[in-house]
């Protein structure tokens, strides 16, 4: 199988997947935070949504190096409407199946970087930056985001299973 099949296929489900939770989110609680070292409900929401698109900036570009004045555009903020998290996914899966359906196994074998204060947080293969830092690290803020809901009194969705409040 060819590497960016594999990853346009994975692409749908986790975009299947985000969108349930995301749909699932109350306006009006951006500031709400399980506890005072947990991050912000609109931060996370916000994180979750746009996570999908760190595919076509491994593909695209050779690093991330937060220091630099060119990745302020690629910092997360929050949004304050459930269209604008929507949309903010939307654009997401587009720029990441753009970046997948143009990349090379080859491409996805050269190393990709992700810097910050100074230093190298982690580099390897962008094959594998793409499984670990965007669908690891989404399905755990996903999870996150879940717990986040219910607190909220949200209903939770089924995402590899069933949940409390939706059956497969």
């Amino acid at each position: 199988m060819v590497l960016k099949d594999f990853f346009l296929a994975q692409l749908d489900r986790e975009a299947a997947s985000t969108r349930k939770a995301i749909e699932r989110v109350p306006e009006g609680h951006n500031s709400f935070k399980p506890h005072e070292r947990s991050m912000e409900f609109g931060y996370l929401a916000a994180l979750v949504a746009g996570m999908l698109g760190w595919i076509a900036l491994m593909i695209d570009r050779d690093e991330l190096n937060l220091d630099l004045a060119d990745s302020e555009g690629f910092r997360t903020r929050p949004l304050a409407k459930k269209s604008e998290l929507l949309a903010s996914l939307a654009t997401a899966v587009a720029n990441a199946r753009r970046a997948l359906e143009s990349a090379t196994d080859e491409h996805l074998a050269t190393p990709w970087g992700f810097k910050m204060g100074g230093k190298t947080v982690s580099q390897n293969a962008r094959s594998i930056m793409i499984s670990d830092a965007v669908f690891s690290h989404l399905a755990h803020h996903r999870g996150q985001l879940t717990v986040y809901l219910r607190l909220l009194e949200s209903k939770v969705p089924a995402i590899y299973g069933p949940s409390a409040d939706e059956r497969i």
